[in-house]
């Protein structure tokens, strides 16, 4: 399975966004190091980057497609290729930062605490996850998935996230940090153009799917065509051609 920047950068304000509200509650004055994991293209790198220009930032993804148009986009940075299941830095980091990445990725109750670790005194874990997987953008895929002939080249990719309440990581952060600060945001995405939900997941969500059935192109344009209609069920177009996603956010700021 690769990304595709392309793809991703289709809607790039509106993924900017998150992370840009994640930045503005990060209370650090000059950060020395800086680690941007699941860095993707460096979209948020370079924020990073421009608020903090005497940082050391290294921007960590296991994408190299995704690595490649970062390197274009910030060639200044640091940029390293790792598995961010396991990835310890090289020193410690006074800000950590992760945007739209750790949803992927199991083992919260290991991970967080682990980089709350590799902190230095005073630094930021600052993280936001997508938290929208029980919405109809995220289980029309699974039903799709579950109803088509399709089925059985789809059924190991039934459970593909890791997600828990706020309350859950304010119990696994709260021993661990001098303060912490969890929230939600749930943001209206106005969204143009034909099956915009569609264009919006196949960026992110749909791309396991979408891989899975690469070597079945006419299964593949079956599965999209199916999904692509119920979307439009689920998120119909409004009067003014805007389509409305509403996508739910959890943010993290622990400092330590």
């Amino acid at each position: 399975m690769t990304w595709d920047p392309k793809q991703y950068l289709k809607f790039s304000d509106l993924r900017l966004r998150p992370a840009l509200d994640l930045l503005a509650r990060i209370p650090l004055d000059s950060p020395r190091r800086i680690y941007d994991l699941g860095c993707g293209a460096g979209n948020v790198t370079r924020q990073l980057a421009q608020r903090w220009p005497e940082a050391k930032i290294t921007g960590v993804d296991s994408s190299v497609e995704m690595l490649a148009e970062a390197k274009k986009n910030l060639p200044g940075a640091e940029w390293m290729k790792a598995d961010l299941a396991t990835w310890r830095p090289p020193s410690p980091g006074d800000l950590i930062f992760s945007n739209a990445l750790f949803h992927w990725i199991k083992g919260h109750r290991e991970i967080f605490p682990r980089l709350m670790s590799d902190l230095a005194p005073g630094g930021v874990l600052a993280v936001q996850m997508p938290r929208n997987q029980g919405e109809a953008s995220h289980t029309t895929i699974l039903k799709v998935a579950n109803d088509g002939p399709w089925r059985e080249l789809l059924a190991p990719l039934g459970d593909l996230f890791e997600m828990h309440a706020p309350e859950a990581y304010h119990d696994l952060l709260r021993s661990l940090a001098g303060h912490l600060d969890i929230w939600e945001s749930i943001y209206q995405q106005a969204l143009t153009g034909d099956d915009p939900v569609l264009e919006w997941i196949k960026g992110t969500a749909l791309r396991p799917y979408l891989a899975a059935l690469a070597d079945q192109p006419d299964l593949k344009e079956g599965f999209l065509a199916e999904l692509g209609t119920r979307l439009r069920l689920a998120y119909p177009k409004r009067s003014d051609g805007v389509t409305l996603l509403p996508f739910r956010r959890l943010f993290i700021v622990a400092v330590g």
